[in-house]
């Protein structure tokens, strides 16, 4: 399907520019609201936002059309992206929807859609919110129009949700943490769920000025967290990012844990409780000592297309629960609809006194492979899926390698290159054996 307004997360844009901008986002609104409205009769909308400047007037243009188009509306604030998804269910509404660009800077934004149950919605659903879009708007009547209130207590909800996915027989107390809430949505609600749990928490990104959401700090700048986590003498630090669904984390070392890393862990946790975990979906991307090690303890372990929208699909598909990607995107469907940072890092953190060992104690196993990534320009018009060259030598290395190691090609999607990486034991094999490949490769 070609869709003209959404991608794989929504929408999103620069500010001020289409389609972000307040006039666009009252016309999705209202085509939104419409076709709600062929389902049900008075259909209520929640609607959260992260911390950037641009939220407030896209919340009101966004309010505005789903009011006209007599749809009630549900304010919320400031929410992480996961606490819509999980409020949406919670309240009985019959959509959320999340204003943020997640890890983007400020000048960009964007809006996300939540069904009912939580979940992602589907790409027929969004055909037809685009459908409406093309169609004239429809304005009910004064008597029809909807409402709008806020919900005051919608942190506080969000927070005990959080809380409620950490067993009750377990607490942090004794534990130093370092939270960084990327000056993002999470700013309020990340550092007193940690508290309430017990540990000793210190904070970082959680002073947003409208303008430094995700400046310098959170998940796509750990280096912030690793020096806090050492000035304060912390067990462990936690990054999440403007809308805190990724997650990142750093121990007393300073060593900086990714997604794959953590996605493993959870998976072994579940392990040492008992509970079967039947396969885990990670993407192109994962590592490939995790799926090594993966499967060295039984599990299974199936890639899907980068993006979290995909690494969800998969698990549904499949009827599995874990999923997840290096970027710190973490899928526990036993917990959640939908990724969420900080119930990932109470999984995490569960496993850590549970056992009563380190995170990396706990991650002994997996020695992440090295990764080198070469680019090579593609001429014109070339068909690199032609190249027989290219064929041949890829699979020579990938016999080479065996289960040490991995070979993924892909074309950019922004520029005429060819993505040749390679995955091995060792450093300097994989620079050779990513030369190799790229040599086979004509160049304009």
């Amino acid at each position: 399907m070609t869709r003209q307004y959404f991608g794989t997360d929504g929408i999103r844009g620069t500010v001020g520019q289409a389609p972000i901008t307040p006039d666009f986002v009252l016309r999705l609104a209202h085509a939104v609201g419409r076709v709600l409205k062929r389902k049900e009769a008075r259909p209520t909308v929640l609607i959260g936002k992260d911390t950037r400047i641009s939220g407030y007037m896209l919340e009101s243009a966004m309010e505005s059309g789903f009011n006209s188009a007599g749809v009630d509306v549900l304010l919320l604030g400031p929410l992480p992206t996961p606490g819509v998804a999980y409020l949406t269910r919670a309240q009985r509404a019959s959509l959320g929807v999340v204003i943020s660009a997640s890890h983007n800077a400020y000048p960009d934004n964007g809006i996300k859609f939540f069904s009912a149950q939580g979940t992602k919605l589907s790409d027929e659903w969004e055909a037809e919110v685009e459908a409406a879009l093309a169609e004239p708007p429809v304005w009910v009547d004064s008597a029809g129009l909807g409402r709008a209130r806020r919900l005051s207590d919608a942190a506080g909800r969000y927070i005990e949700f959080c809380k409620s996915t950490f067993p009750t027989d377990l607490s942090l107390r004794g534990m130093r943490l370092v939270v960084d809430a990327a000056h993002g949505a999470a700013y309020q609600v990340a550092p007193n769920i940690f508290h309430e749990l017990g540990a000793d928490v210190a904070s970082i990104g959680v002073r947003p000025d409208g303008l430094n959401i995700n400046k310098g700090v959170g998940a796509t700048h750990p280096g912030a967290l690793v020096a806090e986590v050492k000035a304060q003498g912390a067990d462990y630090g936690i990054a999440l990012d403007g809308d805190a669904d990724r997650l990142q984390m750093v121990d007393a070392s300073g060593r900086l844990f990714n997604g794959d890393e953590l996605l493993y862990l959870m998976a072994m946790d579940r392990v040492a409780r008992g509970t079967p975990v039947e396969g885990v979906v990670g993407t192109l991307m994962t590592n490939k000592a995790v799926e090594v090690a993966l499967r060295k303890a039984g599990i299974d372990f199936v890639r899907a297309k980068v993006g979290d929208r995909y690494v969800l699909e998969e698990l549904e598909r499949r009827g599995w629960l874990l999923g997840g990607e290096g970027s710190g995107h973490l899928l526990a469907l036993d917990r959640h609809t939908t990724g969420d940072g900080l119930v990932s890092a109470l999984q995490v953190l569960q496993a850590i006194v549970r056992r009563g060992r380190s995170m990396a104690e706990l991650l002994a196993e997996v020695q992440l492979f090295p990764q080198c990534l070469v680019n090579v320009r593609l001429a014109p018009g070339q068909d690199w899926k032609a190249n027989q060259a290219l064929a041949e030598e890829s699979a020579r290395v990938e016999t080479e390698l065996g289960d040490q190691g991995r070979v993924l090609i892909r074309a950019s999607g922004t520029e005429p290159l060819l993505r040749v990486m390679v995955e091995a034991s060792e450093e300097a094999r994989a620079h050779a054996l990513a030369s190799r490949i790229a040599a086979t490769v004509a160049v304009a």
